[in-house]
């Protein structure tokens, strides 16, 4: 829904809405296809045991037929009613999700690279809704925002630029990145049950990269949301100087938590991840670029028909 919002292009409350109950489908199919292939697993990690289909409160058939039926619903409204763009990503997603991510975790610690790609392609079908494209291209190039003052003489914005292949990768990118400190710290916390059910995590074979990493891409959150998305055009300018309030707090708790590697550590950069993406989405919403709040809800409005009310022409 954020690629949606985030858009400069026109779109409708039923493409927000079918985008939203399509993408909820693909995932609720993509996570049952998952569980059906963990049950074993699943059920030698007390994190998981009270899942359904390990305490058996469902079937195997009755799982497998849910996930058949939203796995089938999600793509075709994407298809029918956002596009066939939409579509494809979810349809992907799956397959990325179930079949390969699900593979790889008991076969290589890059896993988790694969998971995030998963994360961060949900905002490309919300961009893609609007008819934005990925691409670039001689008739859909590469755009660039730069501040104000660096520009020796400011042209007036044309918002239609801001539908660029960099915008998309930007949005892409924060949720790409966030997930490391996000997942990094959970598989930390329960890295005994991975240990146990034989999956091959970072914080299992090596708990000091795996805080390494999420280190790493909380800082690299810090020039992503500073320099990437303003310069793409998504927001103004003034995201890079908001967004540096939660993007300080996340990595000065990697810090800690790469510094120290405790499970305390570890549990306070899980719990700051997890108000990070609603808080940086809020951000970007708020400072998208070529919208007015005051005028939105009226105030710019009434100050403007006062302003031609007390006008000498009038």
């Amino acid at each position: 829904m954020s690629g949606v919002a985030l858009s400069p292009l026109p779109t409708t409350i039923p493409i927000l809405l079918a985008t939203a109950a399509g993408t909820a489908l693909c995932s609720a199919s993509a996570n049952t296809l998952n569980q059906i292939q963990e049950v074993p697993f699943d059920a030698q990690m007390a994190r998981t045991r009270t899942r359904p289909l390990v305490r058996r409160a469902i079937t195997p058939g009755h799982a497998a037929t849910f996930a058949a039926v939203t796995g089938v619903a999600g793509p075709v409204l994407l298809w029918t009613v956002v596009n066939p763009v939409a579509a494809g990503i979810g349809a992907a997603n799956i397959v990325l999700y179930a079949g390969v991510y699900t593979w790889m975790k008991r076969k290589t610690i890059w896993n988790t690279w694969v998971g995030s790609i998963v994360g961060a392609l949900p905002p490309l079908m919300g961009w893609s809704a609007c008819g934005g494209k990925f691409l670039p291209s001689s008739d859909y190039p590469v755009q660039y925002f730069l501040p104000n003052f660096i520009q020796s003489n400011p042209i007036p914005l044309d918002l239609s630029l801001i539908d660029n292949p960099l915008s998309p990768f930007a949005l892409a990118m924060v949720l790409f990145s966030w997930q490391f400190p996000h997942f990094n710290a959970l598989s930390h916390l329960v890295r005994e049950s991975y240990t146990q059910a034989g999956y091959k995590m970072l914080s299992v074979l090596s708990p000091a990269k795996n805080a390494l990493v999420s280190l790493r891409h909380a800082t690299l959150l810090i020039p992503i949301c500073s320099v990437l998305v303003p310069l793409s055009g998504l927001t103004t300018w003034m995201f890079a100087l908001t967004s540096l309030v939660p993007n300080l707090i996340c990595a000065r708790a990697a810090w800690y938590f790469w510094r120290r590697g405790g499970e305390k550590e570890a549990r306070v950069v899980f719990q700051h991840s997890l108000w990070y993406i609603p808080v940086i989405m809020g951000l970007m919403m708020f400072h998208k670029q070529g919208t007015d709040w005051l005028e939105w809800i009226g105030v710019n409005s009434q100050k403007k028909e006062e302003q031609v009310e007390s006008s000498p022409s009038s």
